[in-house]
């Protein structure tokens, strides 16, 4: 058995993690795609996204458990329903838990963490791993900002570090899933012809 590993944004963190800690695994590739691996927190969104995330979650729960949780079913439906639609999106699947006060205190709690411990980039499981990699940064992305491709190009220079030229967003799964998959599966050809 040969193992490909596919991580979008902070999966990217993961991805690494598992080449480091399980390197017994036959992974014979691993694609990171807009790889939020470093500085979250000093990103465009970071810096949004931080102090609302570590400091202010607590409003938020206070805010979910007094007007969330006691909206019926039917109306935490209608909202979510409303808001995909705005967002020009489809549900296919049961999205009803988002507006569960435990589901957005576990969200809030999960997205600080990230703040807080993805800082440094782990170049020493990349300088490890860099032949199984591939990079893929976005030109507009607001979590890994093309100055992150910048300095990654330049420190591993060899590596597979592509940048976008589609501008396709750091959340592709809304709108590009199938132009994203098309692309790692055409970049994925070459490894899977060797085995």
């Amino acid at each position: 058995i040969k193992l490909v590993v596919i991580g979008h944004s902070i999966g990217c963190h993961f991805s690494l993690e598992i080449l480091k800690l399980a390197p017994e695994l036959p992974i014979i590739r691993s694609f990171l795609l807009f790889p939020t691996i470093e500085r979250m927190s000093e990103s465009p969104n970071g810096r949004i996204a931080t102090p609302l995330l570590c400091w202010l979650r607590y409003a938020l729960y206070v805010f979910a458990y007094l007007l969330l949780k006691p909206w019926p079913e039917k109306i935490k439906s209608f909202v979510i329903r409303i808001a995909l639609q705005m967002m020009n999106l489809q549900s296919e699947f049961s999205v009803l838990n988002i507006l569960e006060p435990f589901c957005l205190a576990n969200a809030a709690y999960l997205g600080g963490q990230e703040m807080m411990k993805v800082v440094k980039r782990d170049n020493e499981t990349i300088k490890t791993y860099l032949s199984k990699l591939t990079f893929y940064y976005g030109t507009t992305d607001a979590w890994c900002p093309k100055e992150y491709y910048e300095d990654i190009k330049k420190d591993f220079p060899e590596g597979d570090i592509r940048l976008c030229e589609k501008k396709i967003p750091h959340a592709f799964i809304l709108h590009f899933p199938q132009e994203m998959a098309d692309m790692v599966a055409d970049w994925l050809k070459d490894d899977l012809s060797k085995i």
